[in-house]
């Protein structure tokens, strides 16, 4: 039995295809049990557990073989990230009280960043777990591809894609959800040992100017992308509600200046398969049907 948090998302819910596929007994873990139903369905196991209880989640991952770990997403963290230092304890406590037999934690590239950033709550994270018994995967994907899902309306509709990644013309770390969950659900069905970073990231790297002209081949017309100017990136976050846009703008300054890297750059990092027009294709297919 595998135990997928995350499964009503993305890339949960990829991960437990992947392993479904592979006939593997799996276990939802879900805040929402509503959401869960369409997993029942299919055949999966439900457990109640939100990221802040300990108990629920303690049940949720035990008697089972591994243990599939994806944290909410907090865009707008505390200062001092109080949120994922809760989060940390609590996912310590129930995985020490479980003790499956091997966790894959979905981090991110840069978490070993000495500077502080968005992604920073994943090195707390990654601390708490790291003298866990239990053999452990510290899987760091690069950059989601399928943050380009923002990109489609502005590319459909003015053909003027913004951009925060910058300048237009460097190469950045990428990977699609679809190899993150493939990688994942591999390593859940490998007998591990100890504890290990596996960093993940597309096939090559990819830049904004290439990303648009995927857009303009798929499209039919011309899209291009148009630098954000980091000047105005503080007010205009604050303008869409965020509280503490400091550690968002610490995390794309981590990006565009190269210090947000794999540990071994490129050359030690595993390669995916899917292409950025593949992922583009599907979110322009997505938002048309929408």
């Amino acid at each position: 039995m595998f135990a997928i948090t995350g499964i009503t998302g993305n890339v949960g819910g990829q991960v437990a295809r992947n392993l479904l596929a592979a006939n593997q007994p799996v276990r939802g873990v879900v805040r929402d049990a509503r959401k869960g139903e369409v997993w029942a369905q299919r055949g999966c196991e439900l457990a109640g557990a939100d990221m802040n209880d300990v108990a629920a989640l303690t049940a949720a991952f035990s008697g089972t073989e591994g243990v599939f770990v994806l944290v909410p997403p907090n865009f707008d963290p505390s200062p001092d990230f109080s949120e994922a230092r809760a989060i940390a304890g609590t996912l310590r406590s129930a995985l020490e009280a479980a003790r499956p037999d091997r966790i894959v934690y979905l981090s991110t590239i840069g978490a070993q960043a000495k500077q502080s950033n968005l992604l920073t709550q994943h090195t707390i994270i990654e601390q708490a777990l790291q003298d866990l018994p239990t053999p452990i995967v510290f899987l760091r994907p690069a950059w989601f591809m399928d943050n380009c899902m923002w990109d489609v309306a502005p590319a459909v509709s003015s053909g003027v894609v913004p951009s925060f990644l910058q300048p237009l013309d460097k190469k950045f770390p990428m990977v699609a959800t679809a190899d993150i969950a493939r990688t994942a659900a591999q390593l859940l069905q490998e007998k591990l040992a100890g504890h290990r970073v596996v960093e993940l990231e597309g096939p090559h790297r990819v830049t904004p100017n290439e990303i648009v002209a995927a857009f303009t081949h798929l499209l039919g017309r011309p899209v291009r992308m148009e630098v954000v100017p980091r000047a105005t990136w503080e007010p205009l976050f604050k303008s869409q509600g965020m509280k503490n846009p400091t550690p968002r703008i610490q995390m794309l300054d981590g990006f565009n200046e190269g210090w947000i890297e794999f540990d071994n750059g490129e050359a030690g990092s595993r390669k995916g398969s899917v292409e950025v027009e593949s992922v583009l294709q599907s979110l322009i297919e997505r938002e048309k049907n929408s």
